[in-house]
C-alpha cells in the first residue's frame, strides 16, 4: 500500500502537515498592511511620524540635486525610532532588519 494513502488508523498512516511550499509565487503582491497586527508598536509610530514637521530635513534635500534620490525622511524617521524602541541601534542591522523582519519591512513599505 503506499504511505500517501494509508488508512487514517493503520501503523501506516502519514501525518498530515500544513501545506508547505516556500518557492511558490504570490499570486498578487501581499499588501505589507496584513503583515502586523492592527495595534503594533510600527503602525503606532507611522501615525506619529505622519505627524511631525520634517520640513528642515526635507528643504535640504529638494537643494540637492546630484546623486541618486534618498529614501524618503519619513520612512527613516520611522525606520529608527522602531529600532531605538526595540533595542536595534546599528544601522548595519536596521538595514538588515528591513529585510528580514516584518515590522520593518512594513516601515520601508518593503522597499528598502
Amino acid at each position: 500500500m503506499d504511505d500517501a494513502r494509508a488508512e487514517p488508523h493503520s501503523p501506516r498512516a502519514m501525518k498530515t502537515y500544513r501545506r508547505y511550499t516556500p518557492t511558490q509565487a504570490f499570486l498578487l503582491p501581499p499588501s505589507p498592511s496584513d503583515w502586523l497586527p492592527e495595534d503594533h508598536l510600527a503602525y503606532f509610530l507611522l501615525d506619529v511620524v505622519g505627524e511631525l514637521d520634517l520640513s528642515a530635513i526635507t528643504a535640504h534635500y529638494e537643494r540637492e540635486l546630484r546623486g541618486y534620490p534618498p529614501h524618503h525622511p519619513r520612512m527613516m524617521v520611522a525606520l529608527l525610532l522602531y529600532a531605538y524602541c526595540v533595542g536595534v541601534p546599528s544601522s548595519r542591522q536596521i538595514e538588515k532588519k528591513t529585510h528580514e523582519d516584518v515590522a520593518f519591512r512594513v516601515l520601508a513599505a518593503n522597499s528598502a
